[in-house]
């Protein structure tokens, strides 16, 4: 049986790996790569269009220690590339190499180009596929580490992360595998409620319900890299998206609050939540954090919240007052209701002046953060 490998963000490892087994994928191992799970291509398939926070699904293929540039070619040309894509479409090589005597990854990605290419030209007679760097039909992912080299096969093309309905975004916006990854840290139960306070462009909020009305994440794209590979199957992909839309919840009986004080963010919330068939389970308002409230007769719920983390010099200070403001709404307005926070400045939500009672390391990015839970007690 195959592997295969799903990749998502350091510190949703955990996250993903229940979502493979909730798929019925059986998973091999994890680690700080991503889920490794074995299935048949089929598994592959419904991996790419149901896994909320993964951002790639890979096939492995070599793994192998080089020392010599041969090496890294003779090795290369142990695996039958030539079955996945014609001599008339493309390929590409992404490279990275950490701690090893190949310094130079372009040098790494170009001996791998040439080793399958020239699979090609022997195989049909001088033919071979171009390279395509932007839109490749075939995209083989290697790492080389110290000596040890890792080829992958990329199934997915355009991240995961990369849903469809997001036309509309403001400045740094929380990416989709990691807003949903947000959501299942929380604990969210389907029935309880989540409002957003600086809710942006609605991103936490859009796959809260979309989760709800059990709509597959990948169902707003419109091609997967494995639909170009030549062994497609079709009628098994067919099969698969009818049971995704099959098992879609038209009322999921559960509502959504998002909050922001941009009337221009709020609109491009609304715009977003309509794109992605959600706009019935949310309503979205401008309002500041300093006067907060939660519509009257809600139930407590959770909080979800990126607020800004100030990365740019000497606005820390003046988003201080903003996490002040947050915390007094909490304490007035939001007793009983539990508020978890992503992180990227200890300084601001020391300001909050509120004490954390779980704290669950996660990156933004780049931005090492801390996704940090207040139970709201007054």
């Amino acid at each position: 049986m195959p592997e295969f490998l799903a990749v998502t963000s350091r510190g949703l490892i955990d996250v993903l790996n229940d979502e493979v087994s909730a798929l019925g994928l059986q998973v091999v191992s994890k680690g700080a790569a991503g889920v490794v799970f074995e299935s048949n291509w089929e598994g592959c398939y419904r991996a790419n269009l149901e896994l909320r926070t993964a951002t790639r699904v890979l096939k492995p293929v070599l793994d192998f220690p080089a020392y010599e540039p041969d090496e890294l070619y003779n090795n290369i040309q142990k695996h039958d590339f030539t079955k996945y894509i014609t001599p008339q479409q493309t390929l590409a090589v992404d490279a990275s190499v950490r701690e090893s005597a190949f310094r130079d990854q372009r040098f790494v990605a170009m001996k791998v180009k040439d080793a399958v290419v020239d699979q090609f030209r022997e195989k049909y007679s001088g033919e071979r596929p171009d390279v395509d760097t932007e839109n490749p039909t075939l995209r083989l992912m290697v790492r080389v580490v110290k000596s040890q080299v890792s080829v992958s096969i990329d199934t997915s093309g355009d991240s995961l992360s990369q849903r469809g309905y997001r036309t509309e975004a403001g400045e740094a916006p929380l990416r989709e595998h990691l807003a949903a990854g947000l959501v299942a840290m929380s604990g969210w139960q389907e029935n309880v409620t989540i409002i957003d306070p600086m809710c942006g462009s609605g991103t936490i909020l859009i796959e809260a319900a979309l989760r709800a009305r059990r709509i597959a994440p990948g169902s707003f794209r419109k091609k997967f890299a494995f639909q170009n590979f030549t062994g497609f199957q079709s009628d098994a992909w067919d099969r698969i998206v009818t049971q995704a839309i099959g098992s879609e919840v038209e009322s999921p009986g559960v509502h959504f609050y998002g909050f922001d004080v941009s009337s221009r963010m709020v609109r491009m919330a609304k715009n977003n939540a309509e794109r992605a068939g959600v706009d019935s389970e949310i309503t979205f308002a401008t309002s500041a954090v300093d006067v907060l409230t939660p519509p009257e007769g809600l139930k407590p719920g959770l909080l979800i919240v990126n607020p800004p983390y100030g990365e740019r010099l000497g606005i820390t200070e003046e988003l201080k007052d903003v996490y002040r403001d947050l915390a007094f709404s909490l304490k007035r307005n939001f007793k009983g209701w539990t508020c978890w926070i992503l992180s990227g400045n200890e300084q601001l939500t020391g300001a909050l002046k509120l004490k954390a009672s779980r704290r669950m390391p996660l990156f933004n990015g780049p931005i090492e953060c801390r996704f940090l839970e207040y139970k709201i007690n007054g």
